[in-house]
């Protein structure tokens, strides 16, 4: 077989680099051969279509109306409602219990935020706080709880003074919340300042919510021997009604609080005997149905003493000393 021999070349010619003469280029784009009048004007009609742009987005956002908030009978949110958090929160937890210092108080206060805004203030649910509990938690130790009814300032007058105590108030979360008021709206992002669901009459609003959620979380804490300060002087000292009454009562634990001492607390002057009245036959009921072991202090004698700080030179309280 005969070998086939060398293709013939179909490349065009080249001519030899040898005798290839290159032309200048110019240092600009042919393409982009615009004189500097001429970019500096094309540079500003970018600018204003840009801003022309931005405009007409911003026109639709701005110009739309803010969602009316929905009117309620209650007074409105407490004014700097976000602040008043933030500053209870480091002061409880960088002066009055820096062993808690370790909290995060911008993560609290954002937490409580979430619970109630763009929601129904109508509409909260005990799930709604539970990020806000889980960041406040707090040990209370053993046989130091105290529970009150009717009767806030008279215990919380001798926590003042008993400082191991504690009440709801004398934790982290109840310090921060005490004495606030708060809604929010399912349409809006903002705080409600106009006004808010009263309390009981109009709905369970956000904040009955609240102090259910984290009265019930206190009393589940709660341990050993535990107190309640009641008002014997009102007609029911224990109400059925009340948060102590509907909530803590039942949320005691048996396995871990054997007994509870009741302190009913009669005004200066008051000599009417209320451990042996039905509405405390009716707690004492209740307890015994649940295993908790109960006893009943008139005029609990170291309570009595702040009462008499007060009016010391009343027949009742000469005896006391």
């Amino acid at each position: 077989m005969a070998t086939a021999g060398p293709l013939p070349r179909t490349d065009p010619e080249v001519e030899p680099m040898s005798n290839h003469r290159f032309s200048p280029v110019s240092e600009e784009d042919p393409s982009c051969n615009l004189s500097t009048k001429a970019k500096l004007c094309l540079a500003i009609l970018c600018v204003l279509v840009v801003l022309a742009t931005l405009a007409a987005v911003g026109g639709v956002l701005w110009g739309r109306p803010a969602p009316e908030l929905k009117e309620w009978d209650g007074k409105g949110s407490t004014p700097n409602f976000p602040e008043i958090v933030l500053g209870r929160c480091y002061t409880y937890t960088k002066v009055l219990r820096p062993e808690l210092r370790h909290k995060d108080c911008r993560k609290i206060e954002k937490a409580f935020m979430d619970a109630f805004l763009y929601k129904d203030p109508c509409s909260s649910t005990e799930q709604d706080y539970l990020p806000l509990l889980e960041l406040t938690n707090q040990t209370v130790p053993c046989n130091k709880t105290l529970f009150w009814s009717k009767s806030s300032e008279l215990a919380h007058q001798y926590t003042r003074v008993q400082q191991e105590m504690f009440t709801l108030e004398n934790t982290l979360l109840g310090y921060i919340a005490d004495g606030l008021k708060w809604c929010g709206d399912a349409a809006s992002s903002e705080i409600n300042y106009g006004s808010c669901p009263k309390m009981v009459e109009q709905c369970n609003s956000t904040v009955s919510v609240f102090w259910n959620t984290v009265s019930k979380r206190f009393a589940e804490n709660a341990c050993g021997v535990v107190q309640v300060v009641l008002n014997g002087s009102i007609s029911n000292a224990f109400n059925k009604n009340s948060t102590f009454g509907r909530v803590e009562i039942y949320n005691l634990r048996p396995e871990k609080v054997p007994s509870l001492q009741a302190w009913v607390m009669h005004d200066i002057g008051d000599h009417s005997v209320s451990c042996s009245s039905s509405s405390i036959n009716d707690m004492k009921l209740i307890l015994s149905n649940r295993n908790i072991k109960f006893t009943c202090h008139d005029n609990y004698r170291p309570v009595k003493f702040l009462q008499c700080v007060k009016n010391p030179e009343h027949s009742s309280c000469s005896s006391l000393i």
